[in-house]
């Protein structure tokens, strides 16, 4: 029996019930096979653990992996490696890539064009970080499973 914060011996909510690593090509398909392994992932975490997964979470999901994977297709070359995390409250999206160049979001310019992806995803994740690892970045974001009270994005 795992050991538990509380004494109760159910999980704490933020433990992680699931977790998954996938290592990606960094070829054209790779934005899309990621997006079909978060759908996957979600997916399972709704039959096995229960979890009540939002639509809006899935999409949600959907997008914050698209944008981090596109980021890291564009300026960051060789494998990708996505993990994805599940408590009882939130998905955690990590993406790994070897360039140790620290992104930054850009400040607000109505005329430009594209190069939103970072903005977008800080606007919708609960939470968002990015470490230098040994080699190169890991970027995270968490999306809460569940729509509630203040999540109008």
């Amino acid at each position: 029996m795992k050991p538990d914060a509380d004494g109760d011996g159910c999980t704490t909510p933020d433990e992680h019930l699931m977790r998954a690593g996938y290592a990606l090509d960094g070829d054209d398909s790779c934005i899309a096979d990621a997006r079909r392994h978060a759908a996957t992932f979600l997916d399972r975490a709704s039959a096995e653990q229960h979890l009540p997964v939002s639509a809006r979470a899935k999409d949600l999901t959907a997008l914050v992996v698209s944008e981090l994977v596109t980021n890291t297709r564009k300026y960051a070359p060789g494998p990708v490696l996505l993990e994805l995390r599940i408590t009882a409250r939130a998905v955690e999206v990590t993406v790994w890539d070897s360039d140790p160049t620290m992104p930054a979001a850009r400040a607000a310019d109505p005329n430009r064009v594209g190069q939103h992806g970072l903005e977008i995803v800080k606007a919708v994740a609960e939470d968002f970080a990015v470490q230098r690892a040994p080699v190169g970045k890991r970027i995270t974001a968490l999306i809460p499973l569940a729509d509630g009270p203040g999540r109008d994005f």
